[in-house]
């Protein structure tokens, strides 16, 4: 342990010498009473912080919606503007019109299904037909897991897309989606212009 340090004379000599030249700042009135430290008044501009409301990840985010970019394909046949007599498509998305000719596409490839669609669309044109049903069928769940998500049914995505293409979009109206009793979301209805 240290020992304390004890003052040399020279060194008391010059302490006194101070401190009898020395003034007090203010003069001691009875108790020497400290003044409590003044608080710093808080800047005009600076407000309170507010609690942050509490939260869950996720809760603002809108899940109605099943995140696809584009909507389903019966959202867009149905947003589709109706090109057809309103009274007999209303027919038509009850199931009461009797289509002319069919054709089944279901099982093909898609090498062999454009071919196919595009002579029967020709050739029921050619034979003054209005209501033909085109059947791709509601497709299998091909999904491999990979990256990419496949299309469930090609035939079924593909077949609109052909008919609005040429040489079939300037013969056809109108397409939609066939009634329950000519297979559903598995065919489509698709009605021909007026030969001329």
């Amino acid at each position: 342990m240290k020992r304390p340090r004890h003052l040399s004379a020279e060194e008391k000599a010059l302490w006194e010498t101070v401190t009898k030249r020395t003034e007090p700042l203010e003069k001691p009135v009875g108790k020497l009473i400290r003044a409590a430290p003044k608080t710093p008044k808080p800047s005009p501009s600076v407000s309170k912080p507010r609690p942050i409301p509490s939260f869950n990840i996720g809760d603002s985010v809108d899940h109605r919606s099943d995140h696809d970019l584009l909507p389903s394909l019966g959202q867009q046949m149905r947003a589709a503007p109706v090109q057809m007599d309103r009274k007999a498509f209303g027919k038509l998305r009850r199931g009461k019109l009797k289509p002319d000719a069919r054709i089944d596409l279901h099982g093909m490839t898609m090498a062999q299904a454009h071919p196919a669609l595009t002579g029967f669309i020709l050739r029921s044109a050619s034979a003054g037909h209005r209501l033909v049903l085109v059947i791709t069928g509601k497709g299998k769940d091909r999904d491999d897991g990979g990256p990419i998500p496949t299309k469930f049914g090609v035939l079924r995505h593909q077949v609109p897309q052909w008919l609005s293409m040429a040489p079939l979009g300037g013969l056809v109206m109108q397409v939609s989606e066939s009634h329950i009793r000519h297979g559903g979301q598995g065919a489509y209805y698709v009605y021909l212009r007026r030969a001329r």
